[in-house]
């Protein structure tokens, strides 16, 4: 599903049952020695997907701490993305220099529990989805709510390692398009390349998937 979502220049690994076929590094191992095994199996999943996708880019696995902001730290030269959900785990790399930026999200495909929208929506998110959950498109289509959410995760996991700031869901208007697709607009100072994002989805039964991909071809064309 994910490769379907990314360019070519961008190696991914995913899985739809928990790995736990890797040992973790001490520094990973202490960071869930005293979790519950459903948060250690995702986990040490999302790690094991990270693994075979650095060694598909060409690069060694290292153990993948995150910082204060549960942001995952790459080797140098690489950028990434991870995520995990109930019955799905992924990861994304690339090379820094083709790739400035990744963000991937996947999330059930089911409507948000009640209250959500309201908090992570902006008026003009809400207007677009109403007309996107007609009894037609939303038989046909995904939970287009749950959509949006995911499509903001994305994008604040690509925003968030290039500018070290967070990006609330009130600060980015994002439009969402059957055609697979969707657009971002972050509403607070953003460098160039990632003022307007542009993102892919995919969605099956179970799962919707979300990505932003910004190539570093792309970004340093937006600021001439």
């Amino acid at each position: 599903m994910i490769d379907s979502i990314l360019p070519a220049t961008v190696c991914a690994v995913q899985s739809f049952v928990h790995r736990l076929d890797i040992t973790l590094s001490p520094q990973e191992e202490a960071l869930v020695v005293h979790a519950v095994p459903k948060r250690h199996a995702e986990f040490t999943t999302v790690r094991a997907c990270a693994r075979e996708a650095l060694v598909a880019l060409g690069r060694e696995p290292v153990p993948l701490l995150p910082d204060e902001w549960g942001a995952p730290g790459w080797p140098p030269g690489v950028v990434g993305s991870m995520t995990h959900c109930a019955g799905y785990g992924a990861a994304a790399v690339a090379h820094a220099d083709e790739v400035t930026a990744i963000g991937i999200d996947a999330e059930p495909n089911s409507p948000l529990p009640q209250g959500v929208l309201e908090i992570i929506a902006r008026p003009e998110e809400r207007t677009a989805l109403a007309k996107l959950m007609t009894p037609v498109t939303a038989a046909a289509g995904p939970a287009w709510d749950r959509l949006l959410f995911s499509a903001k995760e994305s994008v604040y996991k690509a925003w968030y390692p290039v500018t070290r700031r967070w990006l609330d869901f009130q600060e980015a208007s994002l439009e969402l398009s059957p055609d697979g697709t969707f657009t971002a607009r972050v509403l607070v100072p953003a460098p160039p390349e990632l003022a307007c994002l542009r993102g892919r989805w995919v969605a099956n039964s179970g799962h919707v998937i979300t990505s932003v991909a910004v190539e570093a071809c792309l970004s340093s064309r937006s600021g001439d």
